[in-house]
C-alpha cells in the first residue's frame, strides 16, 4: 500500500500496522499516503513532547466539521440550518467520534506513555483527538476528502439517522428540562452519589433524576455527567410514551399545588429511597 515511497517509514513494522489499519477502514492499497503524517497522528503527547498529533488534530477537528457538514447537506438537504447544526455537534463528538475509533481498534495503533494508557478517564477525549489526527493526516496526503469520507459516512449516516429519528437529539438533560420548563414552569432536579472509587468503572456513579416529590429515572455510568445523562434519558423516554399526561395541570385540585404533576408517574414518592449519600446535597455536581 501506498505510492509515496519518500514517506514510507523506516520502521517496517510500524509500516505494516498503519497499512492494516488504512485496510480496516477500507481504503485500497495504491493510495497516496503520508506515511509520516499518518505515524505522526496515532503518537500521543506523552510518547514524544515534539512530534505528536496534537497540529495534526487541529487540521483534522476543521476537516472532520466539513465531512459533517457534507454529508448532511447530501442526506438531509431540507433540513433547517438549526437542525443540522445541532446534528453535525453529535456527529463531531468526542463521545462519537471515540466510537468510531473504536470500530477500527485504533487505540492497537495509537503509541503513548504509560501514564496515558493508565488513564482510563481520558480514554474518549484521546480516542476522539487521534481520530481527528488521523482524518487530519489523511487530508493532508492528498488535499481533498478523498480519503476521509468513502469510511467515515457509513459512521455518520447511521448517526445522523438515529439523531433525525430521536426528539432528544441524544442530549436528554436538555431535553427534560425543555419538557419539565414548558409544561411546569420548573427544573428536574439530580441526585447523584459514588459508588465506586475505581476510575474508569462503567458503573461508578449513579444519578436519579427528582421532579415535583417523585423519581422519574435513574441511571449510572463511568461519571456524574454521563449517570445523569442515563437518568434523564429514561425519564424523558417515559414521558415520551405516555398520552396522558395533561400540558397544564390546574392549581385547585386537591392536595395538589399548582403544576403538580398527577401520581400516575414512575419512581418513588419522597422517603421510599433517596440516592443522598451522608453530606450530599441534593444538587448537580460536576
Amino acid at each position: 500500500m501506498g505510492s509515496l515511497a519518500s514517506t514510507v517509514l523506516s520502521y517496517p513494522r510500524r509500516q505494516r500496522d498503519l497499512e492494516a489499519l488504512l485496510s480496516r477502514m477500507g481504503l485500497d492499497e495504491g493510495a497516496t499516503v503520508d506515511w509520516v503524517l499518518l505515524d505522526r497522528a496515532l503518537t500521543h503527547p506523552t510518547a514524544d513532547s515534539q512530534t505528536n498529533y496534537e497540529q495534526l488534530e487541529f487540521v483534522g477537528d476543521a476537516i472532520v466539521r466539513t465531512a459533517a457538514a457534507e454529508l448532511l447537506w447530501e442526506t438531509y438537504p431540507d433540513w433547517p440550518v438549526g437542525e443540522m447544526a445541532a446534528a453535525r455537534a453529535i456527529l463531531v463528538s468526542d463521545r462519537m467520534l471515540a466510537r468510531i475509533a473504536d470500530t477500527y481498534n485504533l487505540e492497537r495503533y495509537l503509541i503513548m506513555g504509560g501514564s496515558a494508557a493508565r488513564d482510563l478517564e481520558g480514554r474518549q477525549s484521546r480516542l476522539a483527538d487521534a481520530l481527528e489526527a488521523t482524518i487530519g493526516a489523511l487530508y493532508l496526503s492528498v488535499r481533498s476528502l478523498d480519503l476521509v469520507r468513502p469510511w467515515l459516512d457509513d459512521h455518520f449516516r447511521a448517526i445522523a439517522h438515529q439523531v433525525r429519528n430521536d426528539p432528544a437529539r441524544q442530549n436528554y438533560k436538555a431535553a427534560l428540562q425543555e419538557w419539565t420548563q414548558g409544561r411546569y414552569k420548573s427544573l428536574p432536579e439530580y441526585r447523584v452519589r459514588e459508588l465506586s472509587a475505581v476510575h474508569g468503572d462503567v458503573q461508578r456513579f449513579e444519578a436519579q433524576v427528582w421532579f415535583h416529590g417523585r423519581c422519574l429515572g435513574q441511571g449510572r455510568g463511568r461519571s456524574r455527567k454521563l449517570a445523569e445523562q442515563a437518568a434523564a434519558q429514561e425519564a424523558f423516554l417515559w414521558l415520551c410514551d405516555r398520552d396522558d399526561l395533561p400540558s397544564d395541570l390546574p392549581g385547585d385540585l386537591p392536595g395538589d399545588l399548582p403544576g403538580d404533576l398527577p401520581s400516575n408517574l414512575p419512581g418513588h414518592l419522597p422517603g421510599d429511597q433517596s440516592s443522598n449519600s451522608p453530606g450530599d446535597s441534593p444538587g448537580d455536581r460536576e
